[in-house]
């Protein structure tokens, strides 16, 4: 990749940089805090890469759980990552082999930023572009998860609440969101639906529910957000 592609990747992955550090060595202590040292920190987030589904994968290998509750529970919680993939297919066309892994490493995160609108310098591939985001996200991650995992190695102490730093940073990229956004129909929809499903479903099972709704209201009034879009 060349130095100028690397150079814009990085100053629009900076806030990621910032908030996977944080969280993965969050993720990286809560491993080794559980008998886990670095080696599976560094191939959970070389081969899984899914914050939350590796946070959840922490209390899953705690606990002993069966193959098939863990297949079960990565399915619900990272289903919302189908949808990513899927939006997203357009703007992958003509990556070649980096496609497969541009949809492997679509976290959060990533899709954040792919999703926003991008001002590329004069002459920049914008596939290119996509991919050293992609990369450099996943580096952050693996990063953080190593720092993690020997800190917790070397010092010993509670890290009980450390797995918050997932949510602050979800906290924050909505804001972000919603601030860059034209439309606040889809932040809206997906609250009311999160809220809905909560109350009425409860804490256990709302998720996929929940997800199904928000992605048929999305796809209902596609024209209408993408008219807004344009607008």
């Amino acid at each position: 990749m060349k130095r100028a592609v690397l150079y814009t990747a990085f100053k629009i992955t900076l806030p990621v940089l910032m908030g996977y550090l944080a969280i993965g060595i969050a993720f990286g202590l809560m491993l080794e805090a559980v008998g886990y040292n670095v080696i599976w920190a560094l191939f959970m987030s070389v081969f899984i890469y899914a914050g939350s589904g590796q946070f959840m994968g922490v209390e899953l290998l705690a606990s002993a759980a069966s193959l098939g509750q863990v297949a079960l529970l990565t399915f619900i919680l990272n289903f919302r990552h189908l949808v990513y993939g899927l939006s997203m297919l357009e703007k992958f066309r003509g990556m070649g082999g980096s496609k497969i892994y541009m949809i492997f490493s679509l976290t959060d995160e990533t899709y954040a930023l792919l999703s926003s609108d991008i001002e590329l310098p004069a002459g920049m591939d914008e596939k290119k572009l996509y991919l050293s985001i992609a990369v450099l996200d996943q580096i952050y991650w693996i990063l953080g998860s190593i720092i993690g995992s020997v800190a917790g190695a070397l010092l010993k102490f509670d890290t009980s609440g450390v797995e918050f730093a997932m949510t602050a940073l979800f906290v924050v990229l909505a804001i972000e969101q919603w601030k860059s956004c034209p439309s606040h129909i889809p932040a809206i929809i997906g609250c009311g639906c999160t809220l809905v499903s909560l109350l009425l479903i409860g804490a256990d099972n709302m998720l996929l529910p929940a997800l199904i709704i928000i992605v048929a209201l999305l796809l209902a009034l596609r024209p209408r957000l993408e008219k807004e879009e344009m607008s």
